[in-house]
């Protein structure tokens, strides 16, 4: 009879994460404004008072502009829509000056605003300076459709929006570096700290294989009927410790104050639970486990992977949410083990945190963790103005499923 193997399901799918609140807020306030500044561009045109008809050019570029600076990434690269939204403005500014339209005294302000915005970002985004320069120039040369009295102080005013916008661009181009190499920092110390592990793990299998060969040479002679199941134990061992040592050479890595040895993870937990009950600041929390979850079988760094993101996720709750009602559960879905824990929203804003702290890293290292042992992780607000993590962690066996 051959061992169960594990169970070979899919992981759950998930839906692309939603944009933040904040994030919402920006793109809100970048539609209002450019709507404000079109509008602006309507009002100013004396070209609406005129038989001309050079004045409709740019208002019909701006909002053009604007549309490519909002298309998404996964229709037009950045780099594409910059050259698209540089080249089409310089063509449009050369037709206009070499066929002396009049513009009606306003050049197109909301196609500069959107050609600034593309500059910040292709400073931010593009490591080809071009770029950059070529919308530069299709910026400046935006006045030529004045004419000569008012092309002088707009060029002047547009050099310094240009100057801000590489400077923007620049600055939040370090910012993003160095939030990289802080990930990066967070990911390679957990997976030195697994590397750690990796020996605890193996040393626990190779043991009790060692147990159970020594007890199939002692049962030989007087009771070899025993020795079938000995060695099935042994071949199930063995298969434990090869999956064992894959999942955790892919991707090594953990933090200090979790449970050193497999095994106990319910009791492990509810600890946790009852630790961080009663404390000063009025937190309360409550462990809710199925009898589903407390009879499947994890391997020993999946048991660890969970206790680390409770842990982690108690520690949030207490940081950012105090006298916050935190909820564990944990149940079965498809053959999976899953977590969640969620908090009510605090009774009042919590405290600023301190300049220097973790900035949210902990959630890259707990994501790191999970998908080592072939997991999910997901985060996130909820609708009632509170906080949820969910991770969904693979199992040997669940109940009913041994063979």
């Amino acid at each position: 009879m051959n061992a169960p193997s594990p169970p070979t399901a899919d992981p759950p799918k998930t839906a692309p994460p939603r944009p933040s609140s904040g994030q919402r807020a920006l793109t809100v306030a970048l539609y209002t404004v450019l709507t404000a500044v079109w509008l602006g561009d309507v009002v100013s045109t004396g070209g609406l008072r005129t038989a001309e008809r050079g004045w409709l050019l740019p208002l019909v570029s701006g909002p053009l502009a604007a549309v490519l600076l909002q298309l998404p990434y996964r229709y037009l690269s950045l780099r594409r829509r910059a050259w698209a939204a540089a080249c089409g403005s310089t063509v449009l500014t050369g037709v206009m000056a070499l066929r002396g339209l009049e513009s009606g005294g306003n050049w197109g302000v909301l196609e500069s605003v959107c050609l600034l915005i593309l500059l910040a970002r292709a400073c931010r985004r593009i490591s080809r300076p071009y770029v950059a320069v070529a919308l530069g120039i299709a910026v400046l040369l935006g006045p030529l459709r004045l004419n000569i009295p008012h092309m002088l102080p707009v060029s002047f005013s547009l050099t310094f929006a240009i100057g801000a916008a590489v400077a923007l661009g620049c600055y939040l181009r370090v910012q993003d570096g160095y939030q990289v190499r802080a990930v990066d920092r967070v990911r390679q110390a957990e997976r030195m700290e697994l590397a750690r592990e990796l020996h605890d793990f193996v040393a626990h299998h190779v043991t009790g294989i060692v147990v159970q060969a020594n007890a199939g040479l002692a049962v030989r002679a007087t009771a070899p009927e025993h020795i079938e199941p000995i060695l099935e134990n042994i071949q199930k061992s063995g298969m434990e410790t090869l999956d064992s040592m894959r999942r955790l050479v892919r991707v090594l890595r953990e933090v200090d104050g979790t449970p050193q040895r497999p095994g106990e993870l319910f009791t492990e937990l509810a600890g946790l639970v009852s630790g961080f009950c009663g404390g000063e600041d009025g937190m309360d929390a409550t462990l809710t486990v199925a009898a589903t979850a407390r009879s499947a079988r994890l391997a020993p760094e999946v048991e660890l992977s969970v206790h680390r993101v409770v842990q982690e996720s108690l520690t949030n709750a207490r940081r950012h949410a105090p006298g916050a009602l935190v909820a564990v559960r944990v149940d079965t879905v498809d053959g999976r083990l899953r977590v969640e824990i969620s908090n009510t929203p605090p009774p009042a804003p919590p405290a600023p945190s301190p300049v220097g702290g973790r900035g949210g890293f902990g959630m890259v290292g707990l994501r790191e963790r999970v998908a080592a042992v072939e997991g999910l992780l997901e985060a996130g607000s909820t609708p009632e103005g509170g906080w949820r993590v969910v991770g969904v962690f693979p199992a040997l066996e669940m109940a009913g499923s041994a063979a």
